[in-house]
């Protein structure tokens, strides 16, 4: 095992992860991020779906969803509904082929549901079953050809990726919707 004075200090790790995330959020098109808010402020109702740690990314951007007004739910949760025609799914999968997503997704298609998926891999499984795709050139636990390299674990880059971008849809909602802070904080928690 390296000495402490081999590995990297955290400043130059900070600097990397920056660089990294600078890379990825460089690649990606500002339009897509315009069509999914518009997307979603024509949805009837918005289910978001991803496993592991896409799915953590998909569960905070349905808070901000909800914070910002917009009916939505998290697959797998207790009291979601079914998905129904007018519906629309973000299912979140860096690989595109997570069985538990794609699933998801091709449920919903089925149940006539519209699916915009957030992933690497637009020639994917769940790339193939999505109306629109947000492309995020990052890496994944996968390092396939076109994805960002990265020096960090597994699908970090994505993870943190998907984070920014998504909170940038949820940001061009609050604008649209004229959502400030104050107005947003209204629907946060006050159970904690």
């Amino acid at each position: 095992m390296p000495s402490n004075d081999e590995l990297p200090a955290a400043a130059a790790l900070l600097e990397t992860v920056q660089k990294e995330m600078r890379g990825v959020l460089a690649s990606v098109d500002a339009a897509s991020l315009d069509t999914l808010a518009t997307v979603l402020l024509r949805a009837r109702r918005i289910f978001v779906a991803g496993e592991g740690r896409s799915g953590f990314m998909a569960k905070a951007f349905a808070m901000r969803l909800m914070h910002l007004g917009l009916p939505v739910h998290v697959v797998g949760e207790t009291t979601t509904p079914a998905v129904a025609a007018g519906d629309t799914v973000v299912a979140v999968s860096g690989s595109g082929t997570t069985a538990g997503t794609v699933r998801v997704a091709e449920a919903a298609v089925k149940a006539g549901a519209e699916v915009h998926a957030v992933t690497t891999a637009p020639d994917s499984p769940l790339g193939a079953l999505a109306a629109t795709v947000l492309l995020l050139p990052a890496a994944t636990k996968y390092r396939r050809p076109g994805e960002a390299p990265s020096v960090q674990p597994l699908s970090s880059l994505f993870d943190q990726a998907t984070h920014v971008t998504l909170d940038v849809v949820a940001l061009r909602l609050a604008n649209l919707l004229e959502v400030d802070n104050e107005r947003a904080r209204t629907a946060h928690a006050n159970t904690e």
